[in-house]
């Protein structure tokens, strides 16, 4: 699968867990660990903005397991997100 196709998976899954109590939008983040996971092999702003994709959404789900809001954190994520994908084009 190709970063691009990788990259709207995860913007789809991360708008689809939004609105979700913790206990449902945990287990979508956590099955995007596979899709976020770097290969080493685009060009360096495209991993680099992968890897800023993963840590937004590491952010979103350690604030969701603590009980501590995440609304600013989703924005993030997904801002991360839209721009990794937006490379990948």
């Amino acid at each position: 699968m190709r970063d691009f196709e990788k990259a709207t998976r995860v913007l789809d899954a991360l708008k689809a867990a939004e609105d979700q109590p913790a206990q449902l939008a945990l287990p979508i983040l956590n099955g995007l660990v596979g899709l976020v996971q770097g290969s080493g092999e685009q060009p360096l702003e495209v991993e680099e903005a992968r890897s800023g994709a993963f840590m937004a959404i590491c952010e979103v789900g350690k604030a969701l397991h603590r009980g501590q809001p995440a609304d600013q954190l989703w924005s993030a994520a997904i801002g991360a997100t839209e721009r990794w994908m937006s490379l990948t084009k």
